[in-house]
Protein backbone atom coordinates (compact mmCIF):
# COMPACT_ATOMS: atom_id res chain seq x y z
CA UNK A 1 0.00 0.00 0.00
CA UNK A 2 1.25 3.37 -0.95
CA UNK A 3 0.84 6.86 0.52
CA UNK A 4 1.41 10.00 -0.59
CA UNK A 5 1.77 13.02 1.76
CA UNK A 6 2.32 16.36 -0.14
CA UNK A 7 1.06 19.57 1.29
CA UNK A 8 -0.52 22.57 -1.48
CA UNK A 9 1.71 25.53 -2.36
CA UNK A 10 2.03 28.43 0.64
CA UNK A 11 -0.71 31.41 -0.20
CA UNK A 12 -0.96 34.18 1.16
CA UNK A 13 -4.22 34.88 3.88
CA UNK A 14 -5.75 31.63 5.72
CA UNK A 15 -7.88 29.04 4.22
CA UNK A 16 -11.33 28.74 5.23
CA UNK A 17 -11.50 25.17 6.79
CA UNK A 18 -15.62 24.16 7.40
CA UNK A 19 -14.23 20.51 8.59
CA UNK A 20 -13.94 17.26 6.39
CA UNK A 21 -17.74 15.90 4.79
CA UNK A 22 -18.43 13.31 2.60
CA UNK A 23 -21.03 14.13 -0.33
CA UNK A 24 -21.71 12.00 -2.61
CA UNK A 25 -23.11 13.10 -6.46
CA UNK A 26 -24.28 11.00 -8.68
CA UNK A 27 -24.17 12.17 -12.46
CA UNK A 28 -27.66 13.35 -14.35
CA UNK A 29 -27.79 13.33 -17.65
CA UNK A 30 -28.10 16.68 -19.47
CA UNK A 31 -28.59 18.24 -23.15
CA UNK A 32 -25.40 19.84 -24.63
CA UNK A 33 -25.68 22.49 -27.10
CA UNK A 34 -28.41 21.50 -29.59
CA UNK A 35 -26.90 18.15 -30.28
CA UNK A 36 -29.02 15.22 -30.51
CA UNK A 37 -27.61 11.66 -29.90
CA UNK A 38 -24.91 12.29 -27.60
CA UNK A 39 -24.72 11.08 -23.63
CA UNK A 40 -23.57 14.16 -21.36
CA UNK A 41 -23.62 13.39 -17.27
CA UNK A 42 -22.78 16.10 -15.23
CA UNK A 43 -21.56 16.68 -11.68
CA UNK A 44 -21.14 19.77 -10.91
CA UNK A 45 -22.48 22.00 -10.51
CA UNK A 46 -24.82 20.63 -8.18
CA UNK A 47 -27.14 22.52 -5.71
CA UNK A 48 -25.43 21.05 -2.89
CA UNK A 49 -21.81 21.34 -4.30
CA UNK A 50 -21.69 24.47 -6.52
CA UNK A 51 -17.77 24.53 -6.44
CA UNK A 52 -14.54 22.48 -5.48
CA UNK A 53 -11.95 25.26 -4.87
CA UNK A 54 -12.15 27.13 -8.54
CA UNK A 55 -13.36 24.08 -10.20
CA UNK A 56 -17.13 25.07 -11.53
CA UNK A 57 -18.19 22.56 -13.93
CA UNK A 58 -17.91 18.93 -15.01
CA UNK A 59 -19.25 16.90 -17.78
CA UNK A 60 -18.79 13.37 -19.45
CA UNK A 61 -19.75 13.51 -22.71
CA UNK A 62 -19.54 9.38 -23.26
CA UNK A 63 -18.61 6.37 -23.50
CA UNK A 64 -20.41 6.21 -26.68
CA UNK A 65 -20.09 5.97 -30.10
CA UNK A 66 -21.59 9.07 -31.63
CA UNK A 67 -20.78 12.09 -34.25
CA UNK A 68 -19.99 15.64 -32.32
CA UNK A 69 -21.04 18.93 -33.86
CA UNK A 70 -20.65 21.66 -31.12
CA UNK A 71 -21.17 24.54 -33.33
CA UNK A 72 -19.76 27.81 -32.02
CA UNK A 73 -20.77 29.02 -28.43
CA UNK A 74 -19.41 32.08 -26.33
CA UNK A 75 -17.53 31.41 -22.84
CA UNK A 76 -16.77 34.44 -20.08
CA UNK A 77 -14.88 34.09 -16.89
CA UNK A 78 -13.21 30.40 -16.91
CA UNK A 79 -10.96 28.31 -18.24
CA UNK A 80 -12.29 24.93 -20.23
CA UNK A 81 -10.36 22.02 -19.41
CA UNK A 82 -11.02 19.04 -22.34
CA UNK A 83 -9.40 16.01 -21.00
CA UNK A 84 -10.27 13.04 -23.86
CA UNK A 85 -10.73 9.24 -22.33
CA UNK A 86 -11.18 7.83 -26.30
CA UNK A 87 -11.43 9.86 -29.59
CA UNK A 88 -10.46 12.69 -30.81
CA UNK A 89 -11.99 16.52 -30.67
CA UNK A 90 -11.27 19.28 -33.17
CA UNK A 91 -11.14 22.44 -31.12
CA UNK A 92 -11.47 26.33 -33.08
CA UNK A 93 -11.64 29.58 -31.60
CA UNK A 94 -11.70 33.05 -32.08
CA UNK A 95 -8.16 33.14 -31.24
CA UNK A 96 -6.85 31.72 -34.25
CA UNK A 97 -6.73 28.31 -32.79
CA UNK A 98 -7.43 24.99 -34.67
CA UNK A 99 -6.35 21.45 -32.93
CA UNK A 100 -7.33 18.07 -32.15
CA UNK A 101 -7.26 16.73 -29.00
CA UNK A 102 -6.12 13.51 -28.55
CA UNK A 103 -5.93 11.34 -24.93
CA UNK A 104 -3.02 12.44 -22.43
CA UNK A 105 -3.49 16.09 -24.35
CA UNK A 106 -4.82 19.15 -22.66
CA UNK A 107 -6.81 21.74 -24.32
CA UNK A 108 -6.86 24.88 -22.25
CA UNK A 109 -8.90 27.74 -23.48
CA UNK A 110 -8.83 30.71 -21.26
CA UNK A 111 -11.76 33.36 -21.73
CA UNK A 112 -10.97 36.18 -20.21
CA UNK A 113 -13.64 38.84 -20.68
CA UNK A 114 -14.99 36.77 -23.64
CA UNK A 115 -14.12 34.14 -26.16
CA UNK A 116 -16.31 32.01 -29.12
CA UNK A 117 -15.39 28.11 -30.22
CA UNK A 118 -16.50 25.16 -31.85
CA UNK A 119 -16.15 21.22 -31.01
CA UNK A 120 -16.16 18.76 -33.52
CA UNK A 121 -15.55 14.88 -32.75
CA UNK A 122 -12.90 13.50 -36.21
CA UNK A 123 -14.36 12.27 -39.06
CA UNK A 124 -17.96 12.76 -40.76
CA UNK A 125 -19.11 9.69 -39.14
CA UNK A 126 -20.06 8.19 -35.56
CA UNK A 127 -17.39 7.58 -33.55
CA UNK A 128 -16.38 5.99 -29.74
CA UNK A 129 -16.01 9.06 -27.89
CA UNK A 130 -15.13 9.35 -24.18
CA UNK A 131 -14.25 12.73 -22.31
CA UNK A 132 -14.19 15.33 -19.58
CA UNK A 133 -14.65 18.84 -19.69
CA UNK A 134 -14.08 20.70 -16.78
CA UNK A 135 -14.66 24.71 -16.20
CA UNK A 136 -12.35 26.68 -13.93
CA UNK A 137 -13.49 29.92 -12.81
CA UNK A 138 -11.48 33.09 -13.03
CA UNK A 139 -10.65 35.44 -10.16
CA UNK A 140 -10.85 39.00 -10.46
CA UNK A 141 -7.30 39.66 -11.41
CA UNK A 142 -7.92 37.67 -14.86
CA UNK A 143 -11.52 37.56 -15.81
CA UNK A 144 -11.36 40.88 -17.36
CA UNK A 145 -8.95 40.30 -19.53
CA UNK A 146 -8.19 38.77 -23.16
CA UNK A 147 -8.75 35.42 -24.43
CA UNK A 148 -6.07 33.18 -24.54
CA UNK A 149 -5.45 29.06 -25.57
CA UNK A 150 -2.63 26.84 -24.88
CA UNK A 151 -2.10 23.13 -25.64
CA UNK A 152 0.39 20.66 -23.52
CA UNK A 153 1.17 17.07 -24.95
CA UNK A 154 3.84 16.58 -22.28
CA UNK A 155 2.72 16.68 -19.21
CA UNK A 156 4.72 16.01 -15.93
CA UNK A 157 3.75 12.33 -14.34
CA UNK A 158 4.05 11.82 -10.60
CA UNK A 159 5.27 8.64 -9.51
CA UNK A 160 2.90 7.03 -6.10
CA UNK A 161 4.53 4.07 -5.72
CA UNK A 162 3.85 0.40 -6.08
CA UNK A 163 2.58 0.94 -9.43
CA UNK A 164 0.52 4.28 -9.08
CA UNK A 165 1.04 7.10 -10.85
CA UNK A 166 -0.81 10.59 -11.19
CA UNK A 167 -0.90 12.88 -14.28
CA UNK A 168 -0.95 16.38 -13.64
CA UNK A 169 -3.19 17.73 -15.55
CA UNK A 170 -3.71 21.27 -13.99
CA UNK A 171 -1.97 22.92 -10.98
CA UNK A 172 0.56 20.83 -8.63
CA UNK A 173 0.33 17.41 -6.66
CA UNK A 174 3.34 16.14 -4.53
CA UNK A 175 5.52 18.93 -5.81
CA UNK A 176 5.15 17.99 -9.43
CA UNK A 177 3.98 20.88 -11.54
CA UNK A 178 1.94 21.35 -14.75
CA UNK A 179 3.19 23.49 -17.45
CA UNK A 180 -0.77 24.57 -17.59
CA UNK A 181 -1.51 28.22 -16.72
CA UNK A 182 -3.54 28.73 -13.48
CA UNK A 183 -4.81 31.21 -11.61
CA UNK A 184 -5.72 30.41 -8.10
CA UNK A 185 -4.34 27.13 -6.30
CA UNK A 186 -5.85 24.28 -7.64
CA UNK A 187 -5.35 20.81 -8.96
CA UNK A 188 -6.17 18.49 -11.54
CA UNK A 189 -4.93 14.71 -12.01
CA UNK A 190 -5.51 11.57 -13.36
CA UNK A 191 -4.65 9.14 -10.47
CA UNK A 192 -4.16 5.61 -12.06
CA UNK A 193 -4.17 3.42 -9.49
CA UNK A 194 -3.91 -0.54 -9.41
CA UNK A 195 -5.16 -2.71 -6.28
CA UNK A 196 -4.31 -1.62 -2.53
CA UNK A 197 -2.87 1.58 -3.30
CA UNK A 198 -3.88 4.64 -0.67
CA UNK A 199 -3.13 8.31 -2.02
CA UNK A 200 -2.40 10.94 0.90
CA UNK A 201 -3.53 14.55 0.60
CA UNK A 202 -3.50 17.58 3.07
CA UNK A 203 -5.46 21.02 3.22
CA UNK A 204 -7.66 22.42 0.50
CA UNK A 205 -10.85 20.68 -0.51
CA UNK A 206 -11.04 18.03 -2.56
CA UNK A 207 -13.32 15.77 -4.87
CA UNK A 208 -12.95 12.65 -6.66
CA UNK A 209 -14.90 11.57 -10.27
CA UNK A 210 -14.55 8.10 -11.69
CA UNK A 211 -13.13 7.45 -14.79
CA UNK A 212 -12.63 3.85 -15.52
CA UNK A 213 -12.74 1.11 -12.96
CA UNK A 214 -14.39 1.25 -9.25
CA UNK A 215 -12.55 2.69 -6.27
CA UNK A 216 -13.24 2.95 -3.01
CA UNK A 217 -12.44 6.74 -0.84
CA UNK A 218 -12.47 6.49 2.78
CA UNK A 219 -14.05 8.79 3.89
CA UNK A 220 -14.63 7.92 7.79
CA UNK A 221 -17.94 9.05 8.43
CA UNK A 222 -20.95 8.29 6.91
CA UNK A 223 -21.39 9.32 3.01
CA UNK A 224 -24.30 11.70 2.28
CA UNK A 225 -26.25 11.94 -1.00
CA UNK A 226 -26.22 15.06 -2.62
CA UNK A 227 -29.81 14.89 -3.45
CA UNK A 228 -30.87 13.42 -0.19
CA UNK A 229 -28.96 16.18 1.65
CA UNK A 230 -31.48 19.21 0.56
CA UNK A 231 -34.22 16.88 1.83
CA UNK A 232 -34.79 17.22 5.74
CA UNK A 233 -34.67 14.13 7.60
CA UNK A 234 -32.97 11.85 4.79
CA UNK A 235 -30.58 8.79 5.77
CA UNK A 236 -27.35 9.31 4.82
CA UNK A 237 -25.40 6.22 3.30
CA UNK A 238 -23.94 4.21 6.28
CA UNK A 239 -20.36 3.38 6.47
CA UNK A 240 -16.80 4.66 6.51
CA UNK A 241 -16.75 4.24 2.63
CA UNK A 242 -18.01 5.77 -0.37
CA UNK A 243 -17.49 3.76 -3.78
CA UNK A 244 -16.23 6.21 -7.00
CA UNK A 245 -17.19 5.41 -10.27
CA UNK A 246 -17.99 6.52 -13.51
CA UNK A 247 -21.46 7.69 -12.28
CA UNK A 248 -20.49 9.54 -8.86
CA UNK A 249 -18.38 12.07 -7.91
CA UNK A 250 -17.27 12.15 -3.99
CA UNK A 251 -16.32 14.97 -2.27
CA UNK A 252 -14.61 14.79 1.00
CA UNK A 253 -14.42 17.88 1.76
CA UNK A 254 -12.10 20.67 3.75
CA UNK A 255 -9.62 20.39 6.85
CA UNK A 256 -9.24 16.30 6.52
CA UNK A 257 -5.37 15.11 7.72
CA UNK A 258 -5.70 12.59 4.47
CA UNK A 259 -7.03 11.78 1.52
CA UNK A 260 -7.28 7.78 0.89
CA UNK A 261 -8.32 6.30 -2.36
CA UNK A 262 -8.17 2.00 -2.71
CA UNK A 263 -9.18 0.22 -5.44
CA UNK A 264 -9.47 -3.43 -5.89
CA UNK A 265 -8.52 -3.31 -9.45
CA UNK A 266 -6.86 -1.48 -12.28
CA UNK A 267 -8.74 2.46 -11.67
CA UNK A 268 -8.64 5.56 -13.00
CA UNK A 269 -9.91 8.67 -11.14
CA UNK A 270 -9.76 12.23 -11.74
CA UNK A 271 -8.69 14.45 -8.74
CA UNK A 272 -9.92 17.72 -8.08
CA UNK A 273 -9.19 19.98 -5.50
CA UNK A 274 -7.74 23.53 -4.42
CA UNK A 275 -8.10 27.07 -2.04
CA UNK A 276 -12.04 27.90 -1.80
CA UNK A 277 -12.48 30.34 -4.31
CA UNK A 278 -12.18 34.15 -3.61
CA UNK A 279 -16.21 34.90 -4.44
CA UNK A 280 -19.41 33.58 -5.30
CA UNK A 281 -20.22 33.00 -8.79
CA UNK A 282 -23.17 33.64 -10.85
CA UNK A 283 -23.00 30.94 -13.46
CA UNK A 284 -25.63 30.79 -16.31
CA UNK A 285 -25.36 28.56 -19.42
CA UNK A 286 -22.07 29.29 -20.55
CA UNK A 287 -21.01 32.18 -18.64
CA UNK A 288 -19.43 32.47 -14.81
CA UNK A 289 -19.72 36.33 -13.76
CA UNK A 290 -20.35 37.61 -10.30
CA UNK A 291 -23.71 39.45 -10.96
CA UNK A 292 -26.95 39.06 -12.45
CA UNK A 293 -25.82 42.10 -14.83
CA UNK A 294 -22.77 40.69 -16.21
CA UNK A 295 -24.85 37.90 -17.06
CA UNK A 296 -27.32 40.03 -19.27
CA UNK A 297 -25.00 42.31 -20.65
CA UNK A 298 -22.71 38.77 -21.92
CA UNK A 299 -25.57 37.59 -23.46
CA UNK A 300 -26.77 40.58 -25.30
CA UNK A 301 -23.46 41.02 -26.59
CA UNK A 302 -23.35 37.29 -28.58
CA UNK A 303 -27.20 37.74 -29.63
CA UNK A 304 -26.04 40.98 -31.12
CA UNK A 305 -22.93 39.30 -32.73
CA UNK A 306 -20.25 42.55 -31.12
CA UNK A 307 -16.95 41.87 -31.43
CA UNK A 308 -16.55 40.70 -28.20
CA UNK A 309 -16.48 37.07 -28.61
CA UNK A 310 -15.01 37.22 -32.20
CA UNK A 311 -15.18 35.06 -35.18
CA UNK A 312 -14.15 31.11 -34.82
CA UNK A 313 -11.62 30.50 -37.17
CA UNK A 314 -13.10 28.18 -40.86
CA UNK A 315 -16.53 29.09 -39.72
CA UNK A 316 -19.30 30.72 -41.28
CA UNK A 317 -22.44 32.18 -39.69
CA UNK A 318 -23.41 29.38 -37.80
CA UNK A 319 -23.81 29.46 -34.15
CA UNK A 320 -25.61 28.13 -30.75
CA UNK A 321 -28.00 31.07 -29.88
CA UNK A 322 -28.39 31.73 -26.04
CA UNK A 323 -31.46 30.46 -24.88
CA UNK A 324 -33.92 32.74 -22.69
CA UNK A 325 -32.85 34.65 -19.28
CA UNK A 326 -35.00 32.92 -16.24
CA UNK A 327 -38.10 34.96 -15.22
CA UNK A 328 -36.33 36.14 -11.78
CA UNK A 329 -32.81 37.18 -11.20
CA UNK A 330 -29.83 35.10 -11.53
CA UNK A 331 -28.04 34.68 -8.04
CA UNK A 332 -24.57 33.38 -6.85
CA UNK A 333 -24.25 29.83 -6.53
CA UNK A 334 -23.27 29.82 -2.49
CA UNK A 335 -22.66 26.24 -0.91
CA UNK A 336 -25.45 25.23 1.43
CA UNK A 337 -23.90 23.34 3.50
Amino acid sequence: MTRLDVAPPETEGPVDCDGPRALVVAAREVPLGGVRGMEVHRTLPHRALPMVGAWCFLDRFGPQDTLMRVEPHPHIGLQTVTWPIVGEVRHRDAVGSDVVVRPGALNLMTSGAGIAHSEYSVGEGPIPLDALQLWVALPESRRHGEPAFERHEDLPVLDLGEGADAVVVMGELGGTTSPATVHTPLVGAELRLPAGVAVRRLDWEYAVYGMTGTVEAVTGMDAVDADAARRPGSAPEAGPTASIDHTRLVYLGKGRDHLELRSEDDARVFLLGGEPFEADIVMWWNFVGRSHDEIVAAREAWEAGTARFGPVIDHGPERIPAPPLPAVKLTPRRRRS
